[in-house]
This record gives C-alpha cells, sequence and structure tokens, in this order.
C-alpha cells in the first residue's frame, strides 16, 4: 500500500498540472492563428483567398528557408520563438530581396521584434474597431479583437491602422526594397473577421495584385523547432514549464516509491551444481514428458554423426552416407541399423531404452578393444 503513495502523488500533481493547463489555455480555438484552422482564430480563409487570387500559395513547414524574392510571407504569432539567424535571414530577405513581410501577433517575438525595429507599449488597449488611413486603398473600418497591446511607431513607420484612442494598431515600413507591415491584432486577417467591415479589402491589398508573386504562411514556428530544445525552453515556453512540473511530480513520486520497507535482507550465495545433478534432471525432465522418441532420436544422430566421423564419409545425403556405410563398415552398419529399427518398435520398456542407448553410445565411441578388431 505504501508503495502505491508514490505513484498516487505523482498521478494527483499531473492531474493538477493538467487542470491548470486546461483552465488557462486562451479562448480562442487557434491561439496561434494557423493556416491549418478553419475556427474563426485560423488563418486557413486567407490561404485559400490568396489562392483563389492565382497567387502560388504555400506553407512553410519541415525547415525555415525564407521565401523567393518579391514574394508575400504571413507570419501569425510564433509559438516557437525566432531565432536570432533566422530573424536576420528573414530581414535580409525584405531588405535585398524586395519579400513583403506580413508580420501579425498580439504578444510579438522577441528576436522579430528586434530585427524589425517594433516597439510595443506595456499595457494593453481597447482593440476594434480600427480606422484605416488612407495608405491602403478602399479600406476606412477594420473589424478586430476587443484588446491589444497597441504599437509605439518610430518615425519611418507609417500607421495604417488606429484605434479609437488614435493608439496605432499596424503599421508599415518600407526596407530596403521590401516592406513590412505589423499588425498588433491578428485578428484582423482571421477567418472569423474578414467578413466584416473592409477586413477582407486589407487582406487583398496586402497580398497584392500581383497573381505572379508567391504566398507563403510560416507554420515552421508553430510547431517544434529545433530551439524549442534549447535550455531556456524548458522555463519561457508553457509547454516547456508544464513538462517540467511533469517531471518533477514523476520524480519525487519514484523517489517515495523507492523507499525502503525494511532492513536489507541479503541474497543467499548460489551454490553450483555438478554435471551429475544436470543430467539427472534433464533425464527426468524427458521421462516426464514422455520423449522417449525425441531422446533416443538426438541419440541415433549423434550416433550416425561420430561413425561418419570416423569413417570418413560425409553424412548427407543420408541415403547414400548408409549405401557407403554398408560398403565400407558393413559390421557397423548393420549394428546400427539394427538398432535404429529397433527404436521405432511400440511402446518400448524403460530398460529397452535404456539398453539402447548404451548399445548406441558404443558404436559412436567404441572402446580401444572393440577397434582392434
Amino acid at each position: 500500500m505504501r508503495g502505491a503513495r508514490g505513484w498516487i502523488i505523482a498521478a494527483a500533481a499531473a492531474i493538477l498540472i493538467a487542470g491548470a493547463a486546461y483552465l488557462v489555455r486562451p479562448h480562442n480555438d487557434s491561439p496561434e492563428h494557423s493556416s491549418n484552422s478553419d475556427a474563426a482564430g485560423g488563418t486557413s480563409a486567407a490561404f485559400l483567398f490568396a489562392q483563389a487570387m492565382g497567387h502560388p500559395t504555400s506553407q512553410m513547414t519541415g525547415a525555415f528557408n525564407p521565401p523567393a524574392a518579391f514574394s508575400v510571407m504571413f507570419v501569425f504569432t510564433p509559438t516557437s520563438p525566432y531565432t536570432a539567424d533566422e530573424a536576420g535571414q528573414l530581414r535580409e530577405w525584405v531588405r535585398a530581396r524586395g519579400g513583403t513581410l506580413i508580420y501579425a501577433s498580439e504578444p510579438g517575438d522577441p528576436e522579430l521584434d528586434r530585427v524589425l525595429g517594433v516597439t510595443r507599449f506595456s499595457l494593453g488597449a481597447v482593440g476594434a474597431p480600427y480606422r484605416a488611413m488612407p495608405v491602403v486603398d478602399g479600406v476606412t473600418a477594420v473589424g478586430g479583437g476587443g484588446d491589444l497591446v497597441p504599437l509605439d511607431p518610430a518615425p519611418a513607420q507609417v500607421p495604417f491602422l488606429r484605434t479609437a484612442d488614435g493608439l496605432t494598431a499596424g503599421y508599415m515600413q518600407r526596407i530596403g526594397i521590401g516592406t513590412v507591415v505589423v499588425l498588433a491584432d491578428p485578428l484582423v486577417l482571421c477567418n472569423g473577421f474578414l467578413e466584416k467591415a473592409d477586413n477582407g479589402r486589407l487582406l487583398a491589398d496586402l497580398i497584392g495584385a500581383d497573381a505572379n508573386a508567391q504566398v507563403t504562411f510560416d507554420e515552421y514556428h508553430h510547431g517544434l523547432t529545433v530551439s524549442d530544445f534549447a535550455p531556456q525552453a524548458w522555463l519561457l515556453t508553457p509547454w516547456g514549464a508544464g513538462l517540467l512540473w511533469l517531471l518533477v511530480a514523476v520524480f519525487f513520486g519514484l523517489l517515495l516509491r523507492g523507499r525502503r520497507f525494511g532492513p536489507l535482507i541479503e541474497r543467499r550465495a548460489e551454490v553450483a551444481r555438478s554435471d551429475v545433478e544436470w543430467s539427472v534432471a534433464v533425464g527426468q525432465l524427458l521421462q516426464r514428458s514422455s520423449a522417449r522418441a525425441v531422446t533416443l532420436g538426438v541419440l541415433a544422430r549423434a550416433a550416425e554423426r561420430a561413425v561418419a566421423s570416423r569413417t570418413g564419409l560425409p553424412l548427407q545425403p543420408r541415403e547414400r552416407f548408409w549405401n557407403a556405410l554398408w560398403v565400407r563398415a558393413p559390421v557397423i552398419a548393420s549394428e546400427l541399423a539394427e538398432i535404429e529399427n529397433s527404436l521405432v518398435a511400440p511402446s518400448p520398456s524403460e530398460r529397452d531404452l535404456l539398453n539402447a542407448a548404451r548399445r548406441l553410445h558404443e558404436i559412436a565411441h567404441p572402446s580401444p578393444r572393440r577397434l582392434r578388431k
């Protein structure tokens, strides 16, 4: 009973962790705004919309590789953070290869914010409805989430979406020959909001009218990446913290379960058995299992191998061996054939079996006196 106490404690801790994760989970059914999700917070409609406009549309999965030059890339709320190298490659793709990056994230990614110069206020504010600036053609009002963390744009960052209080919800910036669009509220491009106000027109303007431009959705940073297994990921990510607590609970459970129940009892030293004891044990086992035919068959084959080795005859094929044995050693062949024929007799007695075994042993290992004969 005491041994199960550790497992009970570990199970209770795991249930508490799972319950806490369930209670604090985001109410949005696609918090990362994945293009694979058809939920209200997903962006599968944006993916299909880009395809319908004739753009070659794809998802970045498996490995991080910047898209082709003069193409469009959507990055929605990375759940696996960008590394410094990946963020640098993405900025260089915008600057030198004319890429258009639509970066929409509520909390932001530390490395992307750093290389792109994104500054966010520390406090939240009331979100939608948003007022669109004349920078975006045909867009006057945009729907979105109820709250957001507003952006603090620099002089080179031109706001195009503002809240009712005048705070920046989105801006554009030219970097080299490319463009970066930053949105503090990704919901304006999500499935459940494209039909509201001018959200659909905003998505069309961001994708662009060039049907040859490739459109890529970053799904690589919505799953586990190599950087997720870095030591800091165990403390800085929700899944890492949950797994860490689970490992701690299991460790203490095993620790409690592994306590002694009493004093150590030394194991008795094993006594080596003699060859005679093993032989007797095997013989009794064969006797109890009525394996007479098996035993004598093994002895007969062993005798044939010994005779073949002594006479220099090949054992296989067996028919040729017997023909040659009758020619080379007819006495041995006659005696061996007689014994083997007696083995198939119905229900031989124990004494008959013993005599047959002795005769087979004598043929296989003849005494020196018999060899001289």
